[in-house]
């Protein structure tokens, strides 16, 4: 078993906090080093209560989701023998109201597009086969309930 672990850190400052009206910029701290700034949505809490250059709980929880399946991809493409020179998603997540009326990310849709060396390049019909392979694999679309859907782009080489 792994363990996993992050720090996030706010504090109040001069704002009086009972009247709601207070910042919620904070920053995430990870056991690496990293630092992140991070914040509520500019969608969830008005400016200037939130930090738009902050990333938000949403935001990051589509960008594990789209992490997790691009490291599976790369790991299965390689072992397949595919080299993959580029890999770009632009992962999109949506919240909509659940059956309770909560809102909840519902659906996150990858949209990866790779670039193969033309002599190692897959079929698009085995591109596909990847991207259901590193989806079968990722341990946090397991996590989740959220519907994630994979519309991947093969580019070709330039």
């Amino acid at each position: 078993m792994a363990s996993h672990t992050a720090t996030v850190a706010w504090q109040r400052g001069t704002d009086d906090f009972l009247d709601r009206r207070y910042r919620r910029a904070h920053a995430w701290h990870f056991d690496g080093g990293a630092t992140v700034a991070a914040s509520s949505s500019p969608h969830v809490v008005p400016l200037p209560y939130s930090d738009p250059a902050g990333v938000d709980p949403e935001e990051a929880f589509v960008a594990a989701l789209s992490s997790c399946h691009m490291l599976w991809f790369l790991d299965i493409a390689c072992r397949d023998g595919w080299r993959v020179d580029d890999y770009r998603d632009t992962a999109e997540g949506t919240l909509a109201p659940d059956a309770q009326g909560r809102l909840v990310v519902d659906r996150v849709v990858l949209r990866p597009a790779t670039r193969f060396d033309p002599a190692h390049a897959p079929t698009p019909e085995q591109l596909q086969d990847l991207h259901h392979r590193a989806h079968a694999a990722c341990f946090l679309a397991h996590s989740v309930k959220t519907r994630i859907d994979c519309e991947p782009v093969l580019l070709p080489h330039v």
